[in-house]
């Protein structure tokens, strides 16, 4: 045999010899193994006793060219020995992990004048731990925020015009404590000539305010607006409108416009039953360039929008349903919390359960008293209940994710945007929990002959208290039960609501379709057609393009940039994706009009549109089998008379 011939064979029986060693085994023999170390919790637990002594924080908020807060905060020693200070990680509000420590710089320490080493915890970044020496008085710690300059960085917190301070971003906090047990002082000094409101009030001297001694939990519940253009408007009831805006044009509303939000606060406290601040703030910034938002706290909220607030209020409700929803998470999120969801500081992890009742309530809440104020028409409200339950309708994913599990979504992803969120889901509490009290109210009134529905449920679960701003936690059992005294004694002819399987079915499940027996049961019933609603024609006019999500199955803008596609639609199943861009329709440059004549057209024709479509460097042409023409969802009455969604949005006051 060749020799050659000879080695092939003896490789061949080796590879099948029960001697030959396994890739497992070689594995084995080679991999070290170490040892697991034991974790050590260097951070003390919260108790619920005063800390000794008075935090005083100030901030300079003048640099706002390079867009710098300057922090200085002086700690005194509670006691010798490890120490540890805080910077909030945890934020009521966005409901996850959102403390923006990338921010903080500088970070200097010295005690009793003398400079001291600082330890970050590597097992908790947001932790720095000190070593305070017998006899030592007090901490002083500096550092700076260094706000985002660019949207891609964060939040834009200031410009030229406006600045947004958030407490705790410019503070650290000694833990071992609960943040209501931690008394506190705060000094902020702005740019000359500008205003600055808060919750918190204070003594102004020059460009600096001193506001009133409080404790940690209620200054980081009043964050301060402030700016060069300024104007306040008493809504009466102990509730202002602060507006601030990038140019005195956007300060001027109408007696109109003022009077739908006064109106506002009159139905939420008819509402309600109670009040649940002494004094409360609008903080509403109407600009382009510092971040939007909408943020709840207790006496005040955040309110960004962009500008056209009042200005361009004929065109449509844009962001007015903003203000209906952060007022009554005053009641709803602020004072009632659910008790996973309380926690005593803001390094202690939250548990966002029963979101559909924190945000999806208050969603309801907010656009029925948008409806009932006259921020929105009852035809506008309408349009948007239309809108939401198509897009719920739209959301696929719901055949593998409950709505309960999307309650961890802001902890999950961080409220980042996602390549396929009609199938990955994404805050569905909110519009969903929306929907699902709906049917509650349908329900409650259908039991008891129309004499109940969700008003007899505020007032039990939120009016209580009245005057009290702290928190009042329940749990899923405190929901049902409240629901269940509200009809005690059913008609013979009606069965009793079992409410937890009710919201079993609803939150727990895996479901079909979005929840619309609310619509339903109210006297509508949801249709589409080829006109859009004031909702869609504010949809495309946001985006800047068309919204075809209930039919070919894509938003996209008026560039050809796709912005999003429906998982399972005609444009998915073509190979579309949201990072490409369509260039032309049916061998026409893409236009807007373009692609819904297009989309039109094939409704008669029976064929396929063809886009050139950009995918990064790559061209081609694809296909759509799509023959069913522009669909926009609308509500439509079903029978004669007022129905329980037309009595739910009629005003009280």
């Amino acid at each position: 045999m060749h020799p050659r011939l000879i080695l092939v064979v003896l490789l061949f029986a080796l590879s099948f010899s029960p001697s030959h060693a396994t890739s497992a085994e070689y594995t084995e023999a080679t991999r070290s193994k170490p040892t697991a170390q034991t974790t050590v919790i260097a951070i003390p637990a919260p108790r619920d006793v005063p800390f000794p002594g008075t935090i005083e924080l100030r901030v300079d908020a003048t640099d706002v060219q390079r867009r710098i807060f300057r922090v200085t905060e002086t700690i005194p020693v509670a006691q010798s020995g490890q120490m540890t200070l805080l910077y909030p990680q945890w934020l009521p509000g966005v409901h996850g992990p959102k403390g923006a420590i990338d921010k903080l710089a500088g970070l200097k320490i010295t005690i009793d004048g003398k400079p001291h080493q600082w330890v970050r915890d590597p097992q908790n970044v947001f932790a720095f731990h000190l070593t305070v020496p017998d006899g030592a008085k007090t901490i002083v710690a500096e550092f700076q925020y260094l706000s985002a300059t660019a949207p891609e960085q964060g939040r834009v917190v200031m410009t030229d015009a406006l600045l947004s301070l958030q407490w705790q971003a410019m503070s650290l906090y000694p833990a071992g404590y609960y943040a209501r047990q931690i008394p506190i002082r705060a000094t902020a000094t702005y740019p000359d000539g500008w205003e600055a409101c808060s919750a918190v009030r204070g003594k102004r001297t020059g460009a600096t305010v001193t506001y009133d001694l409080t404790d940690y939990e209620v200054l980081v519940d009043s964050p301060v607006l402030a700016g060069r253009y300024f104007k306040a408007v008493d809504l009466g009831g102990n509730v202002m409108l602060d507006i601030f805006a990038d140019s005195q044009r956007e300060l001027h509303p109408t007696p109109e416009q003022i009077l739908a939000h006064t109106k506002l606060v009159s139905e939420a406290v008819a509402l309600f039953g109670a009040r649940h601040y002494d004094h409360y703030d609008f903080l509403l910034s109407i600009s382009d360039t510092l971040g939007h938002i909408g943020l709840e706290h207790h006496r005040c909220s955040e309110n960004g929008v962009s500008p056209g607030y009042f200005t361009r209020w004929a065109e449509g409700p844009g962001a007015r349903n903003l203000l209906p929803h952060e007022f009554t998470h005053s009641w709803n999120g602020k004072f009632r919390r659910s008790e996973l969801l309380w926690t005593p500081n803001y390094n202690v992890p939250m548990q966002d359960n029963l979101l559909w009742v924190y945000e999806g309530q208050t969603q309801f809440w907010g656009y029925v008293l948008g409806a009932r104020s006259g921020l929105y028409s009852k035809q506008q409200t309408l349009d948007a209940l239309a809108m939401i339950a198509s897009n719920l309708d739209l959301v696929v994913g719901r055949k593998w994710r409950p709505l309960e599990d999307t309650t961890h979504e802001s902890i999950i992803s961080g409220r980042t945007k996602q390549a396929w969120k009609s199938w990955q889901r994404a805050e569905d509490y909110y519009n969903e929990g929306l929907l699902m009290w709906l049917e509650v109210d349908g329900l409650i009134r259908k039991q008891t002959t129309g004499v109940k529905g969700m008003d007899d449920f505020a007032k039990s679960f939120f009016g209580i208290n009245d005057g009290d701003f702290g928190e009042v936690t329940y749990n899923r059992r405190t929901v049902i039960d409240i629901l269940n005294g509200l009809a005690p004694n059913a008609p013979i002819d009606y069965a009793p609501i079992d409410w937890e399987k009710f919201f079993n079915e609803h939150a727990d499940n895996v479901t079909t379709e979005a929840p619309k027996n609310g619509l339903t049961l109210g006297g509508y019933k949801l249709v589409y057609t080829e006109v859009p609603s004031s909702a869609s024609r504010s949809i495309e006019a946001r985006i800047k393009g068309v919204d075809q999500a209930d039919g070919i199955g894509l938003e996209i803008k008026s560039d050809g940039d796709i912005m999003n596609i429906i998982w399972d639609s005609p444009a998915f199943k073509a190979g579309l994706t949201n990072a490409m861009k369509v260039l032309a329709v049916n061998g026409t440059e893409f236009t807007s009009e373009a692609f819904k004549e297009a989309i039109t057209a094939a409704k008669t024709t029976k064929k396929p549109l063809t886009l050139l479509i950009k995918d990064v460097h790559a061209y081609r042409t694809v296909a759509i089998e799509y023959f069913d023409g522009l669909r926009y969802p609308h509500l439509e009455k079903v029978g004669v008379g007022e129905g329980s969604l037309d009595l739910l949005l009629k005003a009280r006051k």
